[in-house]
Parts: C-alpha cells; structure tokens; sequence
C-alpha cells in the first residue's frame, strides 16, 4: 500500500472541500457503549476455535451495525485506499432485493439510528436514499482526491475501465501498489 507521509502530499494534492458529513446528522452521542467487545487477540482466539459459539449480546449486534456505518466516512478520507471505497460503495449501492438482509446498508441505518442500545443517541428511521444522495454528490470530490495520490497511468485505468481495476483489486488488493513498485524499478516502457 502506498503510505507517504501527509506533508508529501498537502502542497501537491487539493482536498476536496468539505461537504459535510455523509451520514445526516444525529442528536449528540450517549455514552452508552458495549461492554463485552473483547479485544484483538481474544477476539482471534475465539474464531479459530470452530466447535465453541461465539455469544454475541445484542449490544455487541448494534455496536456491529454502528461500525460497518462507519466504514462511508472513510470515502472522504484521501488515503483511504481505492479497493476498501470500492467496498465501501458496492455495500452502500448493493441491488435493491439485498436491503432487508442483516448487516446491509440499510439494515445498518435502521438498527443504529432505532435501536435504544445504539452507540448514538435515538434518530429514528434514516431514509438510505438520501444518505446515498449525499454519498453520490461527495463522491466525485472524494475519488479525485484518492487518484490524486496515484501515478498517472493509474488514475486513467480507473477512470477508462474501473471495472477492470476493480476486478484486479478484488484478486489482489496490493495489486496498484505492486505495479507502481515495479514500474518505478523498471520504468514505463512505452513512455
């Protein structure tokens, strides 16, 4: 993954102006978080033993809920990578027959913004297509922002064949930074 450091690119990368947020806005947060999120390694240890269930409160279910929500603030992000937001959008723009599905984008907006044990404070029903209008007008800004951050040769694959990019990058998410690698140790060819 290409990781340079923020100062490399705040004088050569023009940030999108903000927006807002893509999630509209809900009163304050409460304090009330889950209590039995285990961490890391227990959290591990506990998946890789197949024969023993894992108990899920359905405290933890709406945090859940609540943290694959916050996976949309990541389009904003300019170093968010381009696999994780093509991720991140194929959820939020899934087919219409997937929506009452658990864990779906919509699934997720009713669970937090209904539930009394969500991590944020009561909002009520949230209407997914404005929260996909929102997304779809930041998201030009936001994918210019990332490409910004590529060579040139990458940001006119993405935007000549994007289902080509993706269909590499869901084979292999390092795919952009294993050609960029070997494109600067072998240089451009054609060029």
């Amino acid at each position: 993954m290409l990781n340079p450091s923020r100062s490399t690119f705040s004088s050569r990368v023009a940030r999108p102006a903000p927006m807002g947020p893509a999630l509209p806005p809900c009163p304050a947060a409460s304090s009330h978080r889950p209590a039995a999120i285990p961490d890391r390694a227990a959290l591990d240890s506990l998946l890789e033993d197949e024969d023993s269930p894992v108990e899920w409160s359905e405290e933890d279910i709406v945090f859940l809920h609540w943290r694959l929500l916050q996976e949309v603030g990541q389009l904003a992000d300019p170093a968010t990578p381009l696999e994780e937001k093509f991720d991140t959008l194929r959820w939020v723009f899934a087919e219409r027959e997937k929506e009452d599905l658990p864990f779906s984008f919509v699934s997720c907006l009713r669970v937090v913004g209904c539930s009394p044990l969500s991590p944020i404070a009561y909002c009520g029903r949230v209407d997914a297509e404005d929260v996909r209008d929102r997304i779809r007008h930041g998201l030009k800004a936001w994918l210019e922002a990332t490409l910004a951050r590529y060579p040139a040769w990458v940001r006119d694959a993405v935007v000549r064949n994007p289902e080509w990019v993706e269909a590499r990058l869901a084979r292999n998410p390092q795919w952009i930074n294993e050609q960029v690698k070997r494109m600067s140790v072998q240089g451009d060819l054609f060029a």
